[in-house]
């Protein structure tokens, strides 16, 4: 679903940057992307949704490559970054709407996914108001909906977990797993360990810009250790 190999992409004038990084995202997978502040994640997540062009590497995602082809591969995924930065002169409706034009969702399909998506993450009461009087989980929720509207085969998420009530955090599960589900992929950068330990079946662990660790969560973490552990031996080496 999602092959990196051999990436860089380094900022103009500075050492900061990602180099070296290759993984592979399967269908099915929940993948979890975890590192300190600074690592190279975001930057990551950017390069390979084609927001920031890289330097050196490949990126497939379903096969087709995101340099070359960038519309066909944006129609596949869906990107959620780490702020919820929307058009707030719109309501609500109006932003899903503008999405579901977007990707060319039928009117029929986007009427019943915006029902059932706003009712579970109870905010249906508020997609007629002005974005702009959302609060951040509020908007986190509405950019969450959007994503899902055209039924994305790989979901692609900074911090998707921040500013999320408890329960907005389970159902937000339960939509990933969902996706899996129907063969599609989950690749996501996260700072809750314990979340990505309980739910992913894979991690990578970038440290300055380079993979220290990927593979199976099973593999990475074992002998009775945990992701937290594992990360936090990993970024004092």
């Amino acid at each position: 679903m999602l092959v990196i190999k051999n990436l860089e992409k380094f900022y103009k004038g500075t050492a900061k940057g990602i180099s070296g990084v290759s993984l592979h995202v399967e269908k099915g997978d929940v993948y979890a992307f975890i590192g300190h502040n600074g690592a190279g994640k975001t930057t990551l997540l950017k390069a390979i949704t084609g927001i920031h062009p890289y330097d050196k590497g490949e990126v497939l995602i379903d096969g087709i490559d995101v340099q070359k082809n960038p519309l066909e591969v944006k129609r596949r995924i869906a990107y959620v970054p780490d702020n919820p930065d929307v058009y707030e002169f719109m309501t609500g409706i109006q932003y899903l709407n503008f999405i579901a034009d977007v990707f060319g969702v039928p009117v029929a399909e986007r009427k019943d996914k915006i029902a059932d998506y706003a009712k579970r993450f109870e905010i249906t009461s508020s997609l007629g108001d002005l974005i702009s009087s959302y609060s951040h989980g509020m908007k986190q929720k509405l950019v969450l909906i959007s994503a899902f509207l055209h039924n994305p085969k790989l979901l692609i998420m900074d911090e998707p977990f921040v500013g999320l009530d408890p329960k907005a955090a389970f159902l937000l599960k339960e939509m990933m797993r969902e996706i899996t589900e129907r063969g599609g992929a989950i690749f996501f950068s996260t700072h809750v360990l314990d979340v990505a330990e309980k739910l992913c079946n894979k991690v990578a662990i970038i440290k300055e810009g380079r993979l220290v660790t990927s593979g199976l969560m099973s593999e990475v973490v074992k002998d009775q250790s945990s992701l937290e552990a594992i990360f936090m031996k990993t970024v004092k080496e």
